[in-house]
């Protein structure tokens, strides 16, 4: 009897499948505004987030101003997000925090806006503006529920953004690096580079790299200039050497600043400048 029954197990599966997308064709076309919801709450309540918002989409607008509006809102804000639609997450949960800022859903909803973004920043070697806004919205978010349950999870998110744009910056002043050893024209946009990302990333894991590197390229800098400019930006590259001892005195640099320190020294005590030497 069992495996008489057991063959029809697929068929019965099946008609349920074709009686539930009947039931959602039949509703999605007609105007019973009360039966659109009911049945989106119903597919929400399961997971089936892809109907319930088409549902959902339908119905939000006819309930603006209406108390079950504030719930709908953030429904069909939230079916966005748990399909992966974070464009239109960020768009809707932004709206719903517009629409309702006395909600106790406001903190939930700028959370998974700001999360939203989170989801839409990119690998950190392509453009960082989706980063950008994310970090803003993160940032929003700490700075006006300290006490939220999310807090963590936003300050986690955040300092994973704050790190890749730190990469962004890094390795853009890395390449300018590169470049001015073959093009000494590269070497003054690289230490401008390794100057402003000291500047801005005061905390960065990349720190002792960047002073480094800054000095190195100062060094090659002065090494490759005019007789006339050379004294001088020696002095500059050999400031540079310093404040990387002063921050980091075991620096894992060391060997290769302190050959470079060297090559410095020896220029500034026996100055045999070849003005032919151009640096632009």
């Amino acid at each position: 009897m069992f495996f008489k029954m057991r063959k029809y197990i697929p068929l019965l599966g099946l008609l349920l499948i074709m009686s539930s997308c009947s039931e959602y064709q039949k509703v999605l076309k007609n105007e019973d505004v009360k039966a659109k919801l009911e049945l989106a709450q119903k597919y929400y309540d399961e997971g089936d987030f892809r109907r319930s918002n088409r549902l959902f989409e339908q119905v939000a607008p006819k309930y603006i101003g209406k108390p079950q509006g504030e719930r709908i809102m953030f429904f069909f804000a939230n079916t966005y997000f748990e399909r992966g639609d974070f464009n239109m997450a960020g768009y809707q949960f932004e709206r719903f925090v517009k629409s309702y800022p006395k909600s106790e859903k406001v903190p939930q909803a700028s959370f998974l806006g700001a999360k939203s973004y989170y989801k839409l920043s990119p690998l950190y070697s392509l453009d960082q503006t989706d980063t950008d806004k994310a970090l803003v919205k993160l940032q929003t978010f700490i700075n006006m529920y300290p006490d939220s349950e999310y807090y963590d999870e936003a300050n986690k998110m955040a300092k994973e953004l704050t790190t890749k744009k730190e990469k962004k910056a890094f390795e853009i002043a890395k390449q300018f690096n590169k470049l001015g050893h073959f093009d000494y024209s590269f070497l003054t946009p690289s230490m401008a580079a390794f100057d402003n990302f000291i500047s801005d990333f005061p905390g960065s894991i990349y720190r002792e790299e960047a002073l480094y590197l800054k000095f190195e390229s100062a060094t090659q800098y002065a090494l490759n200039s005019f007789a006339r400019w050379k004294p001088e930006r020696l002095k500059n590259a050999k400031t540079a050497y310093n404040v990387l001892k002063k921050q980091y005195p075991d620096t894992k640099f060391a060997e290769d600043a302190n050959k470079l320190l060297s090559k410095i020294d020896e220029e500034l005590q026996h100055p045999t400048f070849n003005e032919e030497r151009e640096t632009r």
